[in-house]
């Protein structure tokens, strides 16, 4: 009985040790499978995530700064001369449209006595004033530019002492770099901003009004409305005209000996200061 009770003893004490080494792995094997599942834990892609915010900010951006700029285009579309419309300034409110006989020339030392302020039309220096979108800082001599609006230019003027500055740039966005274009404070005008192309001129009292950008559709380089077709708007050396140094406006009223609009005292012909117009640099539209 003795031996019998020890082989009993023995086999249970080898059942304890299988069940404690089961119950081991068993432990072991849950550890590990928690162990795996903290290691695939996903990160948050912050870099991915930056980059569409960074994507969808320029996208917003570029929204906001080109739609608008866009949809007045489109709208600007209607006012571009075309053989059934030829003049569409004639449909803009407010618009002076008066006929101006072309090539009255005077000399660089001469007045002219014009009949508006700005003027749009008449006797003018036989050179014309560097119009291939400069705006200049101060008021240049009123003769040389009319003398670019005889060329098809679009002479945008303001009053330097009442439209505030970010008028001004406003104004002046329209003009920088564009071909048959110019600007210039002009001392003392009344309404503050004034438009002018040959035979024509809007008057406004904002730079926001819409008709501006309607008068500058309409007009620069309209082949029906100015009479030099083709002409230049650039400056040449030994021109008389220097768009860093240009003559300056003479803010005294034009003297008893000041050329009148009819042109008497002129020199009346076709010719222009320097020879040979120079071809156009931007095809009319």
């Amino acid at each position: 009985m003795a031996r019998g009770s020890s082989s009993d003893s023995d086999s249970s004490k080898g059942y304890t040790r299988t069940a404690t080494k089961a119950a081991g792995a068993l432990k072991a094997s849950k550890s590990g499978r928690r162990s795996g599942v903290a290691g695939t834990k996903r990160e948050v892609p912050w870099f991915l995530i930056g980059a569409g915010v960074v994507l969808i900010g320029l996208v917003t951006l570029l929204t906001i700064n080109l739609l608008p700029k866009y949809q007045e285009q489109v709208a600007l579309e209607e006012w571009t001369p075309t053989a059934e419309n030829p003049d569409p300034s004639t449909a803009i409110s407010d618009v002076q449209i008066i006929d101006y006989p072309a090539a009255l020339h005077v000399s660089s030392t001469q007045r002219v006595a014009y009949d508006h302020t700005p003027p749009l039309g008449g006797p003018h220096d036989a050179t014309w004033a560097t119009c291939t979108g400069v705006v200049y800082p101060e008021a240049i001599r009123t003769e040389n530019a009319v003398h670019s609006m005889e060329h098809g230019a679009v002479w945008v003027t303001y009053n330097p002492d009442t439209v505030p500055a970010d008028q001004i740039a406003s104004l002046a966005a329209r003009v920088q770099g564009q071909q048959y274009m110019m600007m210039s404070p002009y001392p003392n005008l009344d309404p503050p901003i004034s438009i002018q192309s040959w035979g024509h001129q809007l008057q406004v009292d904002s730079a926001d009004d819409e008709r501006i950008g309607q008068f500058i559709a309409a007009l620069r380089l309209n082949p029906n409305t100015y009479p030099e077709v083709g002409a230049s708007c650039s400056s040449f050396p030994g021109s008389g005209f220097d768009p860093d140094n240009p003559p300056l406006f003479d803010p005294n009223p034009p003297g008893p000996d000041a050329v009148p609009m009819d042109g008497a005292g002129s020199t009346t012909d076709t010719s222009e200061l320097g020879g040979t117009q120079a071809p156009m640099t931007e095809p009319a539209p």
